[in-house]
């Protein structure tokens, strides 16, 4: 049997999802209403960055595995599972927007002529799984006509930057399912990357939709809880580096999502730990773990700048100062001196995106930075590798100066921001970067960086939770 899938939404997962399922063998046509987006897709214009994704793409269209439609309903006949993958963007209160999810479930409902699984591929709410059930069987019985067909949820868990490497060779691949029918159908979609050994873990659907959640506030958490962590070992003398150390080899525990810095952002984090709130709520129940994980991610997106207004303050007042986060420690007096002395000063910033290996932008600390040191009067001269187009569509093409490299950024700066991670930040050549820079002071936001080989050279040195 050769079968035929669609992939409803061309976006992050859509196009990631649709272009190893072909690189697999199955005949994949993605779906988008974007008429402008899927043009590009068939001259082979890819419309995000990521890693090993456009050779993917080129490959499986040359070989005729991989299509682009703007219309479902055209090819609805000749496909034997639909993987739901369009955005569900938070809704004002925080919850998931199940607008485009619904869409799709009543056109195949209104359109369908025989049996097909339609999967949630999207992140949504727990019970989604039953109510696209009930939106497509309502279309049904409006048409007078009793069609077979199952409904799934099959979440996918790729990290951007390493999102084809991700769905190659998986963890796990979690599939809710209500039929043996269903779980038939998945397991021979899945089938060929079995081979690599890993597991497809079959469960109920709405365990399936609660896997996903779980998963990803259980990394925010993670991050929160360190940056907590780091904030608290600035104030006593601790190295939140070494304390990472040692509680990473902890078995329990484990190293992963256990460094600090700036916080998480990103098209899944932030809106995944809103919707959980917003789910809980709904249900009469107070997520009280996640309200705090989300309230330390939003005031550490803003951490540099508040060491930076200390720095600037203890240099107007001619005053030694020991830079930390802990913001009610210091005197109203050095704060509102700092606010003015920032006033006009030149920041560079070394990143934009969330994280590197991306140009995604969504919820990134460098929006909230760079908007806050604007709004107190500082010029932004910025640059990043990947995500300066993002950047110009987000913050705009004026706002803020676009540099071409890392030297260019830091001409005339009075202070050095580094707020994503690239490697190409690693290794440059401090000597060129002080006689450029009007103030020698660097705001690791990564820690990434030795102070002491920073303060040899003549630089000032702040990071997060380090001594």
């Amino acid at each position: 049997m050769i079968m035929k899938i669609a992939i409803v939404g061309t976006g992050y997962v859509g196009l990631v999802s649709g272009a190893c399922f072909a690189e697999n063998g199955t005949d994949v046509v993605c779906v988008d209403v974007d008429v402008k987006k899927i043009e590009n897709l068939q001259k082979g214009i890819i419309p995000i960055y990521e890693p090993g994704l456009e050779e993917m793409v080129l490959r499986n269209q040359s070989a005729g595995r991989l299509t682009f439609t703007t219309d479902l309903v055209s090819i609805l006949d000749g496909i034997d599972v639909i993987f739901s993958a369009v955005g569900t963007p938070p809704d004002e209160d925080g919850s998931a927007d199940l607008k485009y999810v619904l869409d799709v479930a009543r056109t195949i409902g209104r359109n369908m002529k025989k049996y097909v699984m339609v999967v949630t591929k999207s992140t949504v709410p727990v019970g989604t799984a039953k109510v696209v059930r009930k939106t497509i069987q309502k279309e049904l019985d409006d048409r007078g006509v009793s069609i077979e067909f199952d409904v799934a949820s099959n979440p996918e868990f790729l990290k951007e930057g390493a999102a084809v490497k991700d769905f190659m060779s998986p963890d796990r691949v979690v599939v809710g399912v209500e039929s043996e029918r269903a779980k038939k159908l998945m397991g021979m979609l899945y089938r060929p990357f079995m081979l690599n050994k890993f597991r497809v873990i079959f469960m109920d659907v709405p365990s399936a939709e609660m896997t996903k959640y779980a998963a990803n506030a259980m990394l925010a958490t993670r991050i929160s809880f360190m940056n907590d962590i780091a904030n608290l070992c600035e104030i006593v003398g601790a190295d939140v580096t070494m304390v990472r150390s040692g509680i990473g080899t902890d078995t329990r525990i484990g190293g992963k999502f256990l460094y600090a810095g700036l916080g998480y952002g990103g098209s899944c984090f932030p809106k995944d730990v809103k919707a959980l709130i917003k789910t809980a709520q709904k249900s009469g129940y107070q997520m009280r773990i996640l309200e705090a994980v989300e309230a330390v991610n939003e005031s550490q997106k803003l951490v540099l700048y508040h060491k930076s207004v200390q720095y600037f303050g203890s240099l107007a007042l001619n005053r030694k100062l020991e830079i930390t986060t802990a913001l009610d420690s210091q005197d109203k007096a050095l704060y509102a001196a700092g606010e003015k002395a920032i006033q006009g000063k030149t920041i560079a910033i070394w990143g934009l995106s969330f994280k590197p290996e991306t140009d995604d932008m969504r919820e990134a600390p460098s929006m909230v930075l760079i908007r806050k040191f604007v709004d107190a009067g500082c010029k932004i001269r910025a640059y990043d590798p990947i995500a300066m187009p993002e950047a110009k569509r987000r913050l705009g093409e004026d706002s803020i100066e676009y540099c071409k490299d890392i030297y260019d950024a830091v001409l005339g700066a009075d202070a050095l921001m580094l707020l994503t991670e690239w490697k190409e930040f690693r290794l440059p050549a401090w000597p060129v970067i002080k006689k450029l820079m009007n103030v020698p002071v660097i705001f690791d936001g990564r820690n990434i960086y030795e102070k002491h080989e920073l303060n040899e050279l003549g630089f000032d040195y702040h990071c997060i939770g380090r001594k």
